[in-house]
């Protein structure tokens, strides 16, 4: 089926001291991090490049009156049925004269897809935020048809990258990796407290796999003495997680801290982070604490170890492996005199390549490259 555009307004001619008006469309603003990478981007957007506003098709929260805060505008949709969403925002899109829609993950790049392609926006991007495209085959199947009608697909890591091309079948030259990134301003650097004291940083769901986390620490407590593990975040696994602790006996060195504002001072309390995690785009937790300057221990899923250089900044671990783990947890232990030289490594490295400014300078260059390829030659 072949979308084309509704007549409307004509096309706004943008030249290049003109900012371009660039929507981001999620599902929603409310908690996250891709909803923390939308709030930056507000930040962060060069007024003279970007004048940026933002779509939420369902919830809004916090992250919505940060977006405010920077001066951008943030429109929750009120339609509830997919038709009803794809008219609202094609009528949005066309009254702001909007140049680039720039969508955020799989729901949003199926409607918002159609809905800039009703509209006649110049230009359509979509950034696939973690490995997979979606759950299910009718997700997979709608990805795949959304991406034939987009200029881009960003994925934020290579390991997206190349799912996106064997798992997807998207055409290599379609698919652009831009690495995220955080406000190194939000995380100063202090390095590790020299004291075992793991934090894991997350929302409490499945794909973190905690349970192998909560074994491994049970593994590794012997031979580790005072070793402690604090945990931030909530969700739908903590009870079971709550429960699995008891019954592992480490009830006395597992602290379920919940949702938390203060995460830098958390970090700061830590001497190295560690997630078991099954799955990963480009980890924002794992950037924050190594911002910090903590040794890292992560596993080697997907962008991990595009962050972490094994034996520089971190270690690697197999996923699902609590026996690996826990041996990596006691060595990383037992050698706590190379700790600040790991986590000034990290800290480098983060700066280097993973700062949000870097992030938001890559997108903007590619939204000007692909509205330059729009405009006609003469």
């Amino acid at each position: 089926m072949t979308v084309l555009p509704t007549p409307g307004l004509p096309p706004r001619p943008v030249a290049e001291t003109v900012p371009l008006r660039v929507c981001h469309v999620s599902l929603t603003l409310k908690t996250g991090g891709l909803e923390r990478i939308l709030a930056d981007l507000a930040r962060h957007h060069s007024a003279t490049a970007c004048r940026a506003s933002f779509i939420a098709i369902r919830e809004v929260g916090r992250f919505a009156d940060e977006i405010r805060s920077h001066g951008c505008i943030v429109h929750q949709l009120r339609s509830t049925g997919r038709l009803g969403q794809i008219r609202e925002m094609a009528h949005w899109f066309r009254r702001e004269q909007i140049d680039v829609v720039h969508t955020h993950n799989t729901y949003p790049h199926l409607y918002a897809t159609l809905a800039a392609r009703w509209a006649g926006v110049p230009v359509v991007i979509q950034t696939r935020h973690g490995q997979r495209a979606g759950h299910g085959w009718k997700s997979r199947v709608g990805y795949r048809w959304a991406a034939r009608l987009v200029d881009r697909v960003v994925a934020v890591s290579d390991d997206a990258a190349r799912l996106c091309v064997e798992a997807d079948g998207l055409p290599a030259a379609k698919v652009q990796r831009i690495w995220n990134g955080i406000d190194l301003s939000q995380f100063e650097y202090q390095g590790p407290v020299c004291e075992p004291v793991a934090v894991s940083v997350a929302r409490l769901s499945a794909e973190k796999d905690f349970p192998t986390l909560l074994r491994g620490i049970a593994l590794a407590a012997p031979q580790v003495p005072g070793l402690q593990l604090r945990i931030v975040g909530d969700g739908p696994e903590r009870m079971k997680l709550e429960g699995l602790t008891r019954e592992l006996g480490i009830s006395s060195r597992v602290a379920f801290l919940g949702e938390r504002r203060d995460v830098p001072a958390v970090l700061r309390g830590a001497g190295f982070f560690v997630t078991a995690s099954l799955t990963e785009g480009i980890s924002l937790t794992l950037l924050e604490a190594m911002a910090a300057g903590l040794p890292v221990v992560a596993t080697a899923v997907g962008g991990n170890p595009e962050i972490v250089v094994d034996g520089e900044t971190g270690r690697l671990v197999p996923a699902g492996d609590p026996e690996a783990l826990a041996a990596t947890i006691v060595g990383l232990c037992r050698s706590v005199d190379r700790w600040p030289a790991l986590g000034r490594a990290g800290r480098d490295r983060v700066s280097e390549w993973f700062d949000v400014r870097r992030m938001t300078a890559d997108y903007e260059a590619l939204y000007r490259q692909l509205i330059s390829q729009k405009r006609p030659q003469h």
